[in-house]
Formats: C-alpha cells, structure tokens, sequence
C-alpha cells in the first residue's frame, strides 16, 4: 500500500496526526475513516487500505490526540480499559472540530478528484454523524454508532446522504435506540437503515470475538454501492 502518516492543523493552532492511504491510481474521492475506541490501530489501517484498493483517497485521523498522540491498542482486556478511558475523557465539541479539520485537509489534497464522505465505527460512528451534521463531508456512514440517540438534536442539520448499520443483538445500541434514530429520520429522504439480524455490536472488526463475516460482507458491500452513487 502506499501508505504514510501526515500532519493536520487543528483549529486551534495545534497539529494531529492522520494515516493516509492512496488508491493504486492515485486518485480517487476521498473518504475519512473514524476510530473506534482502540486508536487508529492496526484493524483501522488495514479498512482504511481496503477502501484505498477500492479507489478511494482515505485519511484516518487520530481522535484521541488531545490526551494521547497515537493511540494504537489490542483487542485485549488491559488495552481495552485504557480504550474505554479514552472515549469517557474525549472532548467531544474539540473532536468533531477535529474532524472538520480532516475533511478540510482531505478535500484540499491534490490526490482527491471528487466528494468526499466519511465512514465510522461504533464512537467513530456517532462522529461521522456529527461531522454529517456540519456539512464538512459530502456523505456519511455510520456503523453501530454508539449514543447518535442522544445526540438526536442535530438530526435536522444532516442535510447530506446518511447511511446507518445497525446490529440486531447489539448489546451497546438497545433496539429502542435504533428505534429513535429512525424516527429522527423518517421524513428525511436523504438516510438509509440497515439492521442486520442475528448479529452483535462490532461485527465488521475481524479483530474480536463478534466479528461476522456475512453480515460484515454484506454491509460493505452495500457502503460500497451507496458510496458510489452518492459520491460519484
């Protein structure tokens, strides 16, 4: 992959690193791929090359800077301890500046020949939802993102195409939950709602016990056809 880690000025005249994948062409629309919890680790790198070998200009940028500049953590009960002290300790108003920051950067690079959207997972999902709502992105795709129920406030202000996976069994997001979103959204033309049955939270991540090929499969492959309808 041609790969490299670049620098992002934040708007508050500080700088956050960013793993930028590049397409085999060279160019492509962009696409910002947001973080779960463990950092922009090695499951992060390896779906922001996978987006990248599907044509895509694909900037990962890292989230948890402000407290710890690239967080790259395991799957393992200790990692995921200090993953979770992460995300309670993000700021979250500062991370989705963050985030406008990257879709700025992205959008202004030579590489990007159209749109750009974002895709996240699970937190990273609800801050791809987030920066939707800014207008920063041209799109967005939401995995399994945990608390977009709580933040139903700036449903009205994504005025972009959205795309929510969701997980039957998700035992982060209750059915109710999902229930909200879609309410939130049932006059909105521009959103679109997949719930995949017998599945739990984190099903596209190969790295943990939840992982589920199909359903993982199945979801890309409808990101892949929805994102290339929307961004062209």
């Amino acid at each position: 992959m041609n790969a490299s880690t670049i620098s992002i000025a934040s708007h508050d005249g500080q700088a956050f690193d960013a793993y930028l994948s590049l397409p085999p062409k060279g160019t492509g629309p962009g696409l910002v791929i947001i973080q779960e919890i463990w950092g922009v680790n090695e499951h992060i790198r390896a779906v922001a090359d996978q987006y990248a070998l599907d044509g895509y200009v694909v900037l990962a940028p890292d989230v948890f800077w402000r407290q710890q500049p690239r967080v790259d953590l395991q799957y393992t009960e200790a990692d995921t301890r200090f993953a979770y002290q992460y995300m309670t300790n993000l700021d979250g108003p500062n991370a989705v500046q963050d985030l406008v920051s990257t879709a700025q950067a992205l959008r202004a690079r030579p590489e990007v020949n159209g749109k750009i959207a974002s895709i996240g997972f699970c937190m990273g999902g609800r801050l791809s939802y987030q920066l939707g709502a800014t207008g920063a992105v041209d799109a967005a795709v939401c995995y399994y993102g945990g608390g977009i129920q709580n933040a139903l406030a700036v449903a009205p202000s994504v005025q972009v195409p959205i795309l929510f996976h969701y997980a039957e069994l998700d035992d982060h997001i209750p059915a109710t939950a999902v229930s909200a979103v879609q309410d939130a959204f049932a006059s909105h033309s521009n959103a679109t709602f997949h719930v995949y049955p017998g599945v739990g939270h984190g099903f596209n991540c190969w790295g943990r016990p939840m992982f589920n090929q199909r359903a993982a499969a199945l979801a890309r492959g409808r990101t892949l056809q929805w994102l290339a309808q929307n961004l062209g």
